[in-house]
């Protein structure tokens, strides 16, 4: 577990991928284990919920403007109940992508994904332009299976090979 501790970065790539694969394992086996039932929140719980961050996103720090999840705090997967007390706002998008990852699983999630953005964002990476690529076409393909349309060609108008400098 790592507290309030930094992460600590193991001796090897090879290293770093079976501590990652190590914890999501764990997190399948908590996962397993039982859960408490769930329980739908009423109108005046939602309210509660919501109020304790003024409308924000709990995860984001974003307004909450229309549908919105009570998020467990502690998850049920881990035992967390489902009382205003252990739940807060937050957008579907966000508590969706969090899902049910261990502390230290979660900071490598945020990690990880800060660099893979940076490079995304320099045109001069090969490596950012191949990963932006393929996350687009991911993206797409997530899309269409919840019906929503995006131009057939929409992929293909994200070069491989940089076009320009950054800028700025």
């Amino acid at each position: 577990m790592i507290g309030d501790a930094e992460l600590e970065l193991p001796p090897t790539a090879e290293a770093l991928a079976t501590r990652l694969l190590e914890l999501r394992n764990e997190r399948r086996r908590r996962q397993k284990e039982g859960k408490p039932p769930k329980k739908n929140l009423g109108p005046p719980e939602r309210k509660a919920v919501l109020e304790k961050t003024g409308g924000r996103c709990h995860i984001c720090g974003g307004v909450i403007s229309s549908a919105w999840q009570a998020d467990h705090v502690l998850a049920r997967a881990g035992g967390g109940h489902g009382r205003t007390s252990n739940l807060l706002p937050a957008h579907a998008l966000c508590n969706n992508y969090r899902w049910n990852y261990l502390p230290e699983e979660f900071q490598w999630v945020l990690k990880i994904g800060v660099w893979v953005r940076l490079k995304m964002e320099q045109p001069k990476s090969q490596l950012g332009r191949k990963i932006l690529r393929t996350f687009f076409k991911q993206e797409v393909k997530r899309e269409s299976r919840r019906r929503r349309k995006l131009p057939r060609d929409a992929v293909s108008n994200v070069p491989l090979q940089p076009t320009g400098s950054a800028g700025g």
